[in-house]
């Protein structure tokens, strides 16, 4: 951890209106772990006294000394004598994403981590024409301040692209940019929260940064189960208090499975019965291998159903570009909320929206659904062929897989292995919220190249050997 007495956190900007409702300690606690979680408090710096943010937010110092005490107590904090308080807490799911003891790690050649397309394949040529169209032909008005819900050219076409290729429906819904599939959830949950929700429902596994997101919003994720028929909506019951729950039922993360078509009518179900929301994550749903893909739940109920998506995973996440197809009751909320969203930079939303019109992303999602099909087949041919003890699961869909590793094996230790031997895997663990499972990997193949698949998997089965000897 950092010694330097340079990187005082002084003067970090917290929102404690944007964290939902409740004592103020309590909102002083959610936006500290929010900014030190988001890395705008970074790893070894030192927060101010007590007494000097208590002044600057005009609250008691006992209010301040608490949510000190609470983050400390949870590792995200830690108070020295004589040195103040520091953080404490390293994002170890996402250190290399972040650069955290980058000096340190072995340095990474093959790169087999989930959550990425190809960002080789990036349309440069398409977006950098569109951006150039748009910049100049946009009238004077898009350059002022943006609608709060978005672009209406780039809301007009996504939602005949929605219609069109995931069944969506526009009827009883309004569509809103976002800045991604994490932003969009952070909003809605804190609408829930001004609305009396205090717990959302999450897969386990699931991704974490939703998880997140939903507990800095100032609600409890609960975390629910998932078998090979996708969330295990009748252990819903357990959690009475809870009428919101997150799923991604067209391909999960990282389980990969789909969500049957009996627990999505007992989804619904449960929707209805409780008064409660879906907020349904079309992860990466644009890639089917073996059929079309199955079509949103939103078109089945939009009154209960929220589409969220991005284009984190079919162009790039640097993009920042993300959607979210709301019931109107709660659009209205949204949109009467005090709280200014952010939003993509509105030449980007449209220059996006060129994309659409012009059916450039359509091609591009065609040629990238060929060549991610011929590399997922390649890569369970290889899995199959040098690791046959390891069973391979997950829907051909999607970017990544599963890799069932045998009993005596730790995926834990074949991750450090790996890694020194400059491939990047992960761990199934990472992702659990209940605690460690059965062994496995989740290798992620989008941003790899074809050619260096044979020698990720020869390392892998190198280390298994080594493992069970």
């Amino acid at each position: 951890m950092p010694k330097s007495q340079t990187n005082p956190a002084w003067d970090v900007l917290l929102d404690l209106r944007a964290v939902g409702t409740g004592p103020l300690h309590e909102r002083l606690k959610r936006a500290l772990r929010a900014a030190i979680r988001s890395g705008r408090l970074a790893t070894g710096a030192t927060l101010p006294p007590s007494r000097a943010l208590a002044l600057d937010l005009g609250c008691s110092r006992w209010a301040v000394t608490e949510a000190y005490a609470q983050l400390t107590a949870e590792g995200y904090l830690e108070a020295r004598p004589g040195s103040g308080t520091r953080v404490r807490w390293v994002d170890t799911a996402h250190a290399a994403d972040a650069g955290v003891s980058r000096a340190s790690r072995p340095s990474v050649r093959i790169d087999l981590a989930p959550g990425l397309p190809d960002l080789r394949a990036f349309p440069r040529a398409r977006w950098a024409a569109a951006l150039r169209t748009v910049t100049a032909n946009a009238p004077m008005t898009d350059l002022g301040y943006a609608d709060p819900f978005g672009h209406h050219e780039l809301r007009t076409v996504l939602i005949e692209y929605l219609q069109r290729s995931r069944a969506a429906t526009a009827s009883g819904a309004q569509l809103m940019v976002t800045t991604g599939t994490s932003s969009g959830v952070r909003r809605l949950c804190q609408a829930l929260a001004s609305a009396g929700h205090r717990s959302m429902a999450v897969e386990d596994p699931g991704w974490p940064r939703l998880a997140d997101a939903v507990r800095e919003a100032g609600l409890e994720p609960v975390p629910v189960g998932v078998d090979d028929q996708g969330l295990r909506v009748a252990d819903l019951a357990a959690h009475p208090g809870t009428r919101a729950v997150l799923t991604a039922p067209a391909h999960q993360f990282p389980r990969g499975v789909v969500l049957t078509a009996e627990r999505r009518a007992a989804l619904l179900d449960w929707a209805h019965r409780v008064d409660g929301l879906v907020l349904e994550d079309d992860y990466d749903a644009e890639f089917r291998y073996d059929r079309s893909p199955v079509s949103t739940m939103q078109g089945m109920d939009p009154r209960r159903v929220v589409l969220l998506g991005s284009l984190s995973k079919t162009l790039s996440p640097a993009l920042g570009i993300g959607w979210m197809l709301v019931p109107s009751r709660w659009a209205d909320t949204l949109r009467r909320s005090e709280t200014t969203p952010a939003l993509p930079p509105v030449l980007d939303q449209l220059a996006f929206a060129r994309l659409l019109t012009s059916g450039g992303y359509d091609r591009h999602l065609r040629k990238a659904r060929r060549a991610f099909r011929i590399r997922r087949d390649l890569l369970v041919a290889e899995l199959e062929q040098r690791l046959p003890a390891c069973a391979v699961s997950g829907v051909a869909a999607g970017l990544h897989l599963v890799v069932h590793l045998p009993e005596a094996v730790h995926a834990s230790a074949m991750v450090r292995e790996a890694e020194k031997r400059g491939l990047r895997v992960v761990d199934l663990d990472r992702y659990r919220a209940s605690g460690s499972g059965p062994s496995a990997l989740v290798l992620g193949y989008g941003n790899i190249t074809d050619a260096l698949v044979p020698e990720a998997v020869s390392i892998l089965a190198d280390i298994l050997a080594s493992q069970r000897a």
